[in-house]
């Protein structure tokens, strides 16, 4: 069954938004949560004019009581049940190892891994309600492999790989899925600013991440890896 009641992180810009509009359509209620309220009154402007149901929801990653109360308004907006939840939010740099500060290693662990863990656990009880919900983990190909430059990056995309095949042996006699979608390179505003010679126009497109996430969202089985191919 088609997931009805959905939260995105990240869901302002980039592959969140992406994702969002790839949902709506009538009967569809959507959640979408960020740090920018500006983008995210956009976003909701744009699922609705697509026939679907939107709120936004601002918050913090970094504070567990912003991520409470985000998923709090969601589950309130979907009368208490949530079928699909997409930890999409991330933050990126390219630097070497010997630069990264303290304050960085902890802002990416913080956006990147903890975050994802505490909205999911808060989001929990709103899935167990549901009828066969899902919880869908945006890693990336730096989960899977290490790149020059990103090692704080894919230390935190290897550790959100190791808590989605935990979670998902966890939650698998519940009903509910887990899965992790690997994009590559992919042309959003993580890019912005980061010194990387990089031709963009290669980079896959934020749709081509949500036409993924789309399809794994309507499978009655669980496919546990994903990783995106132009």
């Amino acid at each position: 069954m088609a997931p009805t009641r959905i939260l995105i992180t990240g869901g302002g810009r980039g592959i969140g938004r992406a994702i969002a509009l790839r949902f709506a359509t009538s009967g569809v209620k959507i959640c979408v949560a960020s740090r920018t309220s500006d983008e995210l009154d956009k976003v909701v402007e744009e699922i609705e004019a697509a026939g679907g149901e939107a709120i936004a929801a601002q918050f913090n990653l970094r504070d567990h009581g912003s991520i409470e109360a985000a998923v709090y308004r969601a589950v309130d907006f979907f009368e208490g049940q949530m079928d699909l939840l997409v930890n999409n939010a991330g933050v990126f740099d390219v630097k070497p190892f010997e630069e990264c500060d303290p304050g960085m290693v902890q802002k990416f662990f913080d956006v990147n891994v903890l975050g994802a863990m505490y909205t999911t656990q808060e989001a929990l009880g709103a899935l167990r309600d549901a009828d066969g919900a899902h919880v869908i983990n945006i890693s990336s190909t730096a989960g899977l492999q290490g790149y020059p430059g990103s090692s704080v990056y894919c230390a935190t995309k290897y550790a959100l790989r190791g808590f989605s095949d935990a979670l998902r042996e966890e939650l698998c006699d519940e009903g509910i899925r887990v899965t992790t979608v690997y994009p590559d390179a992919t042309d959003t505003t993580l890019f912005d600013g980061v010194d990387l010679d990089l031709d963009r126009s290669t980079m896959d497109s934020p749709e081509t991440v949500a036409e993924v996430v789309w399809k794994a969202a309507q499978e009655n089985e669980c496919p546990k890896d994903i990783k995106v191919r132009p």
